[in-house]
């Protein structure tokens, strides 16, 4: 999947770091992915797997995290700047679909959405691991987004990310390299993270304008609970909206779980103080942990414009007790509309703008 890029007469990366410590400086001091990657592709590859192995927050120590994430995601960045410009013709085939590759759409904890168009043209994101020691979670969302395609009421899939295929890919520039799993995730246009809305909205966003996110979010988990599948990471940046719409998609299922509840894979480490106990406890995830999560995006929105009756409802949905927090996100759904219709009374629709992104 490599693509050609620019050649520059570099200094070279020096030797391989050994240790968290060495690999987070180089990483960090680097304004050029020359300053940590060999110019031969298969070489760079090796390097990158082992800058990633080193500095990935989920093997850090604890005072080490931070810094790990930081450098985690500068690495990514300097990988994607070194597999070049994402314009040249490439493809990637599979056995359904031939994908016509365009650039990197965003960046993520553990993957790259790069842009591609299908043969028929469908608008798609292909979302690919950095590692695959990540190839469990990138299947953990394609059984999940099957689940709610096959199981859930389809009243509501536009809550979720449409999966138009999984599959291994092999990236030619590192043949040696284990294959990582790739989701085909069909795009949509016009959304924005909470993270764009808590950006736009330092000093809290209206209770009546956040109460269409809040309804929508439980609609989703609702739908999703039903299903059979637990979110397992409802945080900001996985909550994406439209703005003009109204509309809500939740995001990056690679945490889910189907089945009977079980512990967390991971945990996104710059949200710890989000999650609930049972997270980093390592115990079951179950719906009342997804209510937490949403609940706390809902309550970061806010900020303290929160009215006292609505602060209230929130710290029932956040209690430390798993057992005792709101598992039915359709009951709580009905419970939120009879409080901010005593608040507000007949709901009515509010419009709502972002600034545009630069």
């Amino acid at each position: 999947m490599t693509a050609p890029r620019t050649a520059r007469p570099p200094t070279g990366p020096g030797p391989a770091p050994r240790t968290f410590a060495d690999a987070a400086a180089a990483v960090l001091a680097a304004t050029d992915p020359a300053d940590v990657l060999p110019a031969d592709p298969a070489e760079a590859a090796r390097r990158y797997r082992r800058l990633a192995r080193l500095l990935h927050p989920d093997t850090a120590s604890t005072a080490d995290r931070a810094r790990a994430t930081t450098a985690f995601l500068a690495l990514g960045r300097l990988w994607e700047q070194y597999q070049g410009p994402a314009g040249a013709a490439a493809e990637l085939r599979t056995g359904r679909h031939t994908y016509r590759l365009g650039p990197v759409a965003a960046t993520g904890d553990i993957a790259v959405l790069r842009a591609a168009t299908t043969g028929s043209g469908t608008e798609v994101l292909l979302k690919i691991p950095r590692s695959a020691v990540d190839n469990d979670l990138l299947e953990r969302e394609a059984e999940a987004l099957t689940r709610l395609a096959r199981h859930g009421d389809r009243r509501f899939h536009a809550y979720a990310p449409t999966l138009l295929e999984t599959f291994r890919h092999q990236d030619t520039a590192d043949p040696a390299g284990a294959p990582r799993q790739v989701n085909a995730l069909v795009r949509r246009e016009g959304l924005r993270p909470l993270t764009d809305v808590l950006a736009a909205h330092p000093d809290g966003l209206d209770p009546r304008d956040t109460a269409w996110i809040w309804r929508r979010l439980l609609v989703a988990l609702g739908y999703a609970h039903r299903a059979g599948v637990r979110h397992g990471a409802v945080l900001p940046e996985h909550v994406l909206v439209h703005p003009a719409d109204h509309g809500l998609v939740l995001v990056d299922w690679c945490y889910a779980g189907t089945g009977a509840p079980g512990p967390a894979p991971a945990l996104v480490e710059r949200h710890r103080a989000l999650y609930p106990a049972e997270v980093p406890a390592r115990q079951a995830v179950t719906e009342a942990t997804d209510i937490h999560l949403a609940t706390r995006c809902v309550q970061l929105l806010m900020g303290e414009r929160a009215p006292r009756q609505i602060r209230a409802f929130v710290a029932g949905c956040t209690l430390p007790a798993e057992p005792r927090r709101p598992h039915d996100a359709w009951k709580l759904l009905a419970e939120l509309d009879d409080l901010l219709h005593t608040l507000y009374g007949p709901r009515t629709f509010r419009p709502f703008h972002l600034p545009p992104t630069a």
